[in-house]
């Protein structure tokens, strides 16, 4: 009896012993995948605390380690913590790409140091990759992941620009220029120069692109001949057209073997969106790299139907078709706008022309759209007018691998009410709900006093 007591307390003890090796190796293994595995959930409005899309995707165009250094004081008297900040906003981009490193330094304790790097403000971000450096000033997911864009471009790609015409202005504030358009494409590693062919020999060699922005008028022949020159040695080209008169560049359509219809497209469902008809609502998108994966609506307005011709010189494709329903007017557009099957064109019209071909080995590249509108200053902000135009430029620049969609801009979270909501708000818990309160008391004194 003593020796099967002995024995079952013995095995009694190595099971407690066993129990207590497993209960710490589940512990540890525990901790360890804590450790090693971060998971979170974004419950905000829009999912501020988590990337977009976009912005995971340009991080991971970057093959090599980012290093970021920031110049940070412990404390600052407008925002406080600025390192503990900084720290959890790139803790975002270390979560897709780990190895992005920070470095802090105190501008204040290292003068030296911060004076060599070129540092401005205090909490200034230097961001090096590949040997080159960005400097970044705000803290923001759109900055951010537009400096990723330029770190991942090869080099700052020229983009020449059509002047002496009337044409939009790449760097204008008007309604009718392009110049929240060229801001974009100057954070993404793009720069841009006037082009007056009038001055000028020819569109220069070293540039990526040319764009015609929607000529007010006549080009000369000599300059459409330039312009061709240009087309015949394989030069890239955005065409952005309206649909007035073509200003003498008909040439150009011919030698692109493309048909500029007259007249302007109508689209009926842009009326029940309470739009003009005239705004021509991008919504099916033809198989190319510029339209992989975008689903967002664009908007054209005043669009004009871009046809290409069958032919065994380019490859074209039709990136945008619109009004579905709708149809390109060539009358006078009134109030009583309507289909007239003898003169106008049945919908779905086809607003924008991707056109290749291979000269000299290379790949040329051409975009003809309908609408030098969408990117205006006016409309640019309409839907995914935006994206859909840097998408354009990265595939001119041979950089369809930079194609993405901009980081999503931050939902307005405030709550705004009337005079007479606040009024009633005031009332219902200064005085109502009081009231109610002090009458239920008296109730129940009363209700209790009577038992």
């Amino acid at each position: 009896m003593i020796n099967i007591d002995k024995k079952f307390r013995r095995h009694l003890l190595l099971h407690n012993i066993l129990f207590v090796i497993l209960l710490l190796v589940m512990v540890g293994l525990l901790g360890y995948l804590a450790l090693a595995t971060r998971l979170q959930w974004d419950v905000t409005q829009n999912s501020r605390n988590s990337l977009s899309q976009g912005s995971i995707a340009a991080l991971q165009k970057l093959a090599g380690p980012v290093d970021v250094t920031v110049y940070a004081t412990d404390r600052d008297v407008q925002f406080g913590d600025v390192r503990n900040i900084i720290s959890n906003f790139i803790a975002l981009y270390q979560n897709i790409k780990p190895d992005v490193t920070v470095t802090f330094i105190d501008p204040i304790e290292q003068p030296k140091l911060a004076q060599q790097a070129g540092v401005r403000v205090n909490g200034e971000m230097v961001v090096t990759y590949n040997g080159r450096r960005e400097h970044l000033t705000v803290i923001n997911e759109q900055a951010m992941t537009n400096l990723f864009m330029r770190l991942a471009r090869d080099e700052e790609k020229l983009i020449m620009v059509l002047s002496g015409h009337g044409e939009r202005n790449i760097n204008g504030n008007a309604n009718y220029d392009l110049g929240e358009f060229g801001k974009q494409l100057l954070s993404n590693g793009f720069k841009s120069r006037a082009l007056n062919l009038v001055i000028e020999q020819g569109v220069p060699i070293d540039a990526s692109m040319l764009i015609i922005a929607s000529p007010q008028k006549d080009l000369l022949p000599g300059e459409v001949e330039k312009l061709l020159a240009y087309i015949d040695r394989g030069g890239n080209l955005l065409w952005l057209v309206d649909h007035e008169s073509l200003r003498g560049l008909l040439p150009l359509a011919e030698r692109l073997q493309l048909t500029l219809t007259p007249g302007v497209v109508v689209d009926p469902q842009s009326k029940e969106l309470k739009a003009p008809v005239t705004f021509a609502l991008g919504v099916s998108y033809g198989q190319h790299a510029i339209t992989n994966n975008f689903d967002y609506m664009t908007v054209f307005p005043f669009a004009r139907q871009i046809a290409i011709n069958e032919n065994e010189e380019w490859y074209g494709v039709s990136l945008v078709d619109v009004a579905q329903q709708g149809w390109v007017e060539t009358g006078d557009l009134d109030d009583d706008v309507s289909f007239d099957q003898m003169y106008d064109v049945a919908g779905p019209v086809s607003v924008a022309a991707a056109l290749s071909r291979s000269v000299r080995d290379s790949e040329q590249r051409v975009l003809v759209i309908g609408s030098g509108h969408f990117l205006a200053n006016t409309y640019l902000g309409n839907g995914g007018n935006l994206d859909f135009g840097v998408n354009l430029i990265n595939w001119l620049a041979g950089d369809e691998q930079l194609i993405t969609i901009q980081p999503r801009a931050s939902l307005d979270s405030r709550l705004v009410l009337s005079e007479s909501m606040l009024t009633m708000i005031v009332v219902s818990f200064l005085i109502v709900l009081p009231l109610f309160l002090l009458a239920s008391g008296i109730f129940i004194w009363w209700y209790r006093r009577r038992k």
